[in-house]
C-alpha cells in the first residue's frame, strides 16, 4: 500500500557526476515513488558549485515545503538546509542520510557547524552502515534518531547475463586470454587499497594473475607508481572511467572481484556499494572486514571477508578461491540470491518509508 506521506528529496550528488552517493540518491529517487509521493531536487551544478545549489534550495525551500510533510536529504552536506526548515517550520520532518565521511570530515567548520550543530536537529538520520551509524553515536548524536538503512540494488540489472569472454579480451588486450582476472572497479580513493593489493598482494600472485582496475579518482598516480615499483606493468590494466555496460561486461567475465580498503584516517567507507553490484552479477566477492564494507558483504553468504591490510591473508584466499577445485560458479550464484533477498532496492525503499 503506498504511503500518503508527500516526500520533498533534496540531494546535491547526482548523476551525471559519478560516484557513491550519487548512485545511491539516483536509485533512491527511482523508486521511493513507487511507495510513497515524492519530488527530486537534485543539484544541477555539481559538487564544486554547492556555494550556489546551497543558498539557492533555502530560498525554494521556503515555499516548496507548504506542500510537502517531510525533507530527506540525500547526505548530511544538506543538514544546513534540514535545520533552517526545523527553525521556522517546526511541524514539518526532515530526515537526513549519513554516509561515513558526512560525520568524519575533518575540517573545524564542518565539524563545529554540521556535525555538532545542525545534523543533531534532524528528526531522523538514516545511517547507510552499522558503522557510519556508531560513527553518529561517537558524535553524540542521539542513538533514538540514527537507524541504519543499507543501500541497494536494482537485481534485474546485474541477472546473468550471456556474455562472451571475447568482450573481455577486447577490453583489457587479448595477450591475458586464459589468464585469470581480477577485478576492482569504483572510486579511486586511498582508502580502497589498490596500491596496497598490488604491492603486498598481486606481487606475489603466479604471473597468469591479471588484476583489472576499472575507474578513477584521486589516488591514481599512487597507484601508478606502485605498479611502477613492483614492475607489474604487465600485469596490471588501469582501464580509467568505463561505461555502465562495459561495467556489467566487467562483472560477468572476470574471475573475482576485489574490495582490500584500509584505514585511511578521515575518511571512511560508508557502505560498499559495487561489491554488492558484483555480488549480484553472481561474481565472487573478497572485501575488507572494515568499516561499512561489514554490512554489504557478509562472510560465506556474498562474498568473503578479510582483515585489512593482512596481505598473508589476502594472497591465501585468492589462490584458494582461484583453484580449479573451488566452486565460483556455484558460490557465485548462491551470492547473486542472497544479496537480492537481502539489498534488493524494493525492500530498502519500504524501510525508508518506514522511518519515513
Amino acid at each position: 500500500m503506498k504511503s500518503q506521506r508527500r516526500i520533498l528529496f533534496v540531494s546535491r550528488a547526482y548523476p551525471p557526476v559519478v560516484g557513491g552517493i550519487e548512485n545511491q540518491n539516483y536509485a533512491l529517487s527511482q523508486i521511493l515513488p513507487s511507495y510513497c509521493d515524492v519530488r527530486t531536487i537534485a543539484n544541477p551544478f555539481g559538487k564544486k558549485a554547492l556555494v550556489i545549489f546551497l543558498p539557492l534550495m533555502l530560498l525554494r525551500l521556503m515555499y516548496l515545503m507548504r506542500d510537502y510533510d517531510t525533507l530527506l536529504l540525500g547526505d548530511g552536506v544538506l543538514a544546513v538546509l534540514g535545520a533552517h526548515v526545523k527553525k521556522s517550520m517546526p511541524d514539518k520532518k526532515v530526515v537526513c542520510i549519513i554516509h561515513g565521511l558526512d560525520v568524519t570530515f575533518p575540517q573545524a567548520i564542518y565539524q563545529g557547524f554540521w556535525v555538532q550543530k545542525f545534523v543533531p536537529t534532524m528528526d531522523r538520520i538514516i545511517a547507510v552502515s552499522s558503522y557510519s551509524r556508531m560513527l553518529c553515536v561517537d558524535k553524540g548524536l542521539d542513538p533514538n534518531k540514527v537507524s541504519f538503512v543499507p543501500n541497494g540494488v536494482h537485481p534485474d540489472d546485474f541477472a546473468h547475463a550471456d556474455i562472451s569472454k571475447d568482450a573481455l579480451w577486447n577490453v583489457i588486450g587479448a595477450q591475458h586470454r586464459g589468464k585469470r582476472i581480477i577485478l576492482t572497479s569504483g572510486r579511486l580513493a586511498r582508502r580502497k587499497g589498490v596500491a596496497w593489493f598490488i604491492t603486498h598482494v598481486l606481487r606475489e600472485l603466479p604471473e597468469d594473475f591479471v588484476y583489472v582496475v576499472s575507474g578513477d579518482g584521486p589516488d591514481r598516480d599512487a597507484i601508478h607508481e606502485a605498479i611502477d615499483a613492483s614492475h607489474l606493468h604487465d600485469r596490471v590494466v588501469m582501464l580509467g572511467y568505463v561505461t555502465d555496460d562495459v561495467r556489467l561486461m566487467l562483472f560477468h567475465t572476470c574471475d573475482l572481484f576485489v574490495q582490500p580498503n584500509v584505514p585511511v584516517e578521515g575518511d571512511v567507507e560508508g557502505f560498499g556499494l559495487t561489491p554488492i553490484e558484483a555480488s549480484a552479477s553472481g561474481l565472487l566477492v573478497l572485501a575488507s572486514d572494515l568499516e561499512g564494507l561489514k554490512d554489504a558483504i557478509i562472510d560465506g553468504e556474498n562474498g568473503f571477508s578479510l582483515p585489512s591490510g593482512d596481505a598473508h591473508a589476502w594472497r591465501s584466499k585468492v589462490l584458494e578461491v582461484l583453484d580449479g577445485d573451488f566452486d565460483r560458479v556455484g558460490f557465485g550464484r548462491r551470492a547473486s540470491s542472497y544479496t537480492s533477498e537481502h539489498f534488493s532496492w524494493d525492500r530498502i525503499a519500504r524501510l525508508y518509508v518506514d522511518h519515513f
